[in-house]
């Protein structure tokens, strides 16, 4: 049976606990404040950026979905890359674990070439454990300003693999926010902009009467809207997964902080019962004391 002394260092170390879980519970909802912003700030760039890549494909008739073949490739069978947004941290419940699982059932029809690369610690020991090899692990970013050096590191070996020809289609996998206390996995095709890329993008209304043109180098230009649309929707990317993260902590939190109010409950009754207890044992001794101490007397 517990003590009053076991009982009184369980209640201050279930307090400090408390403590502690508020403050990773505040901190994570500054964060998806601040990663929310960053996402809404990009979203009219992005919006401009596709807006050019359409109207230059309208303009010139460009099948960007074609991609370079490589010769030692069998027909029907496709060199992909896999790039896969995790965490660092952890006490975020099932962000990995069913980041991965969703990672596994999405490439598991996958016969040709494959590669894998990842953001964050945690989930290249998942994808390990069920048997796939990550090819490329890059660091997580720990804050708004950290993102752009990450993206500029995966700009620069999507570069080199295109260079040599070396992989077909790049997919993006990652969490991100659907509804209010919620996020789910998403899958995303980041390269080369596909026919269904071009359909959803056609739906966007030139904002002026005035039918647009290319002035200029029209390569050196295709080159830049690639290049701007694969760096803002990798940014919006990073930072949806981080924002869906600190959800995915949040949650957590506030799952924590509850069973600690439960458990501070549960010890203080038990505490308070067993002070009870001990008041009433006292107060025994002292009046059978003085009831022997009474017969005593007279």
């Amino acid at each position: 049976m517990d003590s009053l002394e076991s009982l009184t260092r369980q209640i201050n170390g279930a307090k400090d606990l408390d403590s502690i879980v508020r403050t990773m519970k505040a901190m994570a909802a500054a964060n998806i404040g601040q990663y929310e912003r960053a996402m809404e700030s990009l979203d009219d760039y992005w919006t401009n950026v596709s807006l050019g890549l359409v109207a230059y494909l309208k303009d010139f008739g460009l099948d960007t979905s074609d991609t370079k073949k490589n010769g030692n490739t069998k027909k029907g069978e496709k060199s992909i890359c896999a790039i896969v947004f995790g965490s660092d941290q952890g006490f975020v419940g099932q962000f990995n674990d069913s980041l991965s699982q969703y990672v596994q059932d999405s490439l598991a029809t996958h016969d040709g070439k494959l590669e894998i690369w990842t953001v964050g610690v945690r989930v290249p020991l998942l994808l390990a454990d069920m048997g796939m090899t990550v090819t490329k692990e890059f660091d997580l970013p720990n804050s708004i300003n950290a993102i752009t050096a990450l993206i500029g590191s995966i700009l620069v070996q999507v570069e080199e693999n295109q260079e040599n020809g070396s992989i077909d289609e790049y997919y993006l996998f990652h969490n991100h926010l659907v509804d209010e206390g919620t996020y789910e996995q998403e899958k995303l095709r980041l390269f080369p902009l596909d026919v269904r890329w071009r359909k959803e993008k056609a739906k966007l209304k030139w904002p002026t009467q005035k039918q647009p043109e290319v002035i200029g180098d029209s390569t050196k230009l295709i080159r830049s809207l690639i290049r701007e649309y694969l760096f803002v929707t990798l940014y919006k990317t990073c930072t949806e997964s981080l924002a869906s993260e600190n959800l995915s902590r949040l949650n957590a939190m506030q799952r924590a902080e509850k069973n600690i109010e439960e458990l501070l409950d549960e010890i203080g009754h038990t505490y308070h019962r067993l002070r009870q207890s001990s008041i009433d044992e006292e107060l025994f001794d002292v009046v059978s004391g003085f009831t022997a101490l009474k017969k005593d007397i007279y």
